[in-house]
Parts: C-alpha cells; structure tokens; sequence
C-alpha cells in the first residue's frame, strides 16, 4: 500500500517503484479515495480549468475589489513586462499570480491552492512553466499531483493556515509545492524536488500574515505574484543541481515551531505588522467605521 508522511517517504517510495513523484500521489488518492486514476485525473484536470480560467480572468481584470484596495495592478505589471529589468518572463509569471489573487479579491473563482490568500503561486508559475517548454495538458496534470502531494506532506506535519502558522504556511507551502511542480514538469528528479521544496519554503520562513483592515488583499495581491518568481527560482536552483545543506521535512518542521512561537498579532489577527501601521489603521478605520 501506498504511504507517505513525509518528503523523505515520498522520494523514497518514488525512488523504489522506480516512478515519479506524481504517480505515488495519485496511488495514494486511488487508495484512499477509492476512485480510479482516470477519475483522479479527470478531477484534477478540471481544477487545472479552472485555474486557466482565474489566469485568463486576471490578467484583463479592472475591477476593483469591494474595498478598493485592489484590483487592476496586475494588468498594470503585465503591460509593462517588456520594459522591467527582470525580464518578460518574470514579469508575465508576477502579473499572473497577482490577477489571480485579484479575482479573489473580487469574489471570482479560484483554487485555493493550498489556501485563497496564496491562490495565484501554483497557477502562475505552472502556466509560466508549461508555456515556455510547451507541455501537454497531461503534463500539467501531474504537476499538480506532485504539488498536492508537498501541500498533504505540509498539512499533515505543520500547517497551510496563515490563522495558525503566519503566511510562511500559506504563501511558503504554496511555493514549496510550485517550485515542486515546477521540477516534476521539467522532468527532475524526486531529489530534486525535496530540493526545490527546501529553497523554497526555509526562505519564506517567518513571514508574517497580517492583512491590513482583515482582507485577503494587503499584502496579499502583490505578494503571491513575488513569491511566484521566488518558487521559479527554488525550482531552476535544484534543476541546476543545488542542495538544500537542511532537508525539507526539517524545514516543515522549523516552520512549525515558527509558527507556534509566532505572537497571535501577526496571524491573521490584523492586529500587528503592516495592519497595525498608520495607514493600515487608517484604511481599516474609514472601511468599518
């Protein structure tokens, strides 16, 4: 039987079925789920539209969101894509994970991937992904099984609740399992992808979740399109045949702790961090007033 409980088991029962990561995952919910692998696929194939969907949607959105504070910025970033100084390619990734967020932010349909509040990473840099080295559909299907199965690994052993462990959970989980598509899709290997996952979450570790006025939107919109960019980069480090020197369960475990020793004003509360600032307060006051 299929089991996992940690990056290490995945890659090690990847590595003795001789298989990828992405097929353990999908044995995995074939097993517990009780649904054939066509049907998995099928599933995951329509959150896959969805996410098209929320990309397409949010890159032509000028809509504000019901607060004002957002909405239109990414198609700001992505008009100006060509003129940056990090390229087109990250520009375009950045302006997609931010209108994705955006359509959030409006109450348009989303994936919550792990979580609504960091739901433009995995879309953003998969879609980024996929169009540069043009990758079929069934490609991207496994991707996203090999993402599920880091976010299952995170859940299980810490948390993706930005209420209980900052946004390191949720917006560190979701690079973690971008950066881990991200490899599978290149066709790295399952040590890679503990690799990519590692970069990826220990340098989002602390980050702390404090949305001003209490809305999934500041800091939020913008910063799921840095760490779209930020999960490329854990992926292309592996892929390049860097090491994380600290494991990637280590690093879940460390954000655990993080998150535990983390004051509850900055997890969620919007009683601390950017929220708590003068303009923060500001903004909050003539919101609820």
């Amino acid at each position: 039987m299929t089991s996992f409980n940690s990056i290490a088991e995945l890659i090690q029962e990847a590595r003795e079925s001789a298989c990828s990561v992405s097929q353990v995952v999908i044995h995995w919910e074939m097993e517990n789920n009780q649904l054939s692998e066509g049907r998995q696929r099928e599933i995951m194939l329509k959150n896959w539209h969805v996410m098209e969907e929320a990309l397409e949607r949010g890159m032509k959105n000028t809509e504000k969101s019901l607060s004002g504070l957002t909405g239109g910025d990414a198609l700001k970033l992505y008009a100006y894509r060509q003129h940056g100084y990090t390229g087109e390619a990250v520009l375009s990734t950045a302006a997609s994970a931010m209108g994705v967020s955006e359509v959030n932010a409006v109450m348009g349909r989303i994936v919550a991937c792990p979580t609504a509040g960091s739901c433009g990473i995995v879309p953003a840099a998969l879609y980024a992904a996929a169009m540069q080295r043009g990758s079929r559909t069934e490609e991207i299907v496994d991707a996203l099984f090999t993402a599920a199965g880091i976010g299952m690994v995170v859940e299980a052993n810490a948390s993706i609740a930005g209420a209980y462990g900052g946004c390191q959970a949720e917006c560190g989980t979701a690079a973690g399992m971008a950066a881990a598509a991200l490899v599978q899709l290149a066709g790295g290997s399952p040590e890679m992808i503990g690799n990519a996952v590692a970069l990826a979450m220990k340098n989002l570790l602390g980050l702390a979740c404090d949305p001003v006025a209490g809305l999934v939107e500041v800091p939020c919109v913008k910063r799921n399109g840095f760490i779209a960019v930020h999960a490329m980069l854990a992926a292309d480090m592996a892929m390049a045949g860097v090491k994380s020197v600290i494991p990637a369960d280590e690093v879940i475990d460390a954000m655990d702790r993080i998150g535990r020793a983390m004051p509850s004003s900055i997890k969620e509360t919007a009683e601390g961090g950017l929220a708590a600032t003068k303009t923060g307060r500001e903004l909050a006051k003539k919101l609820f007033r």
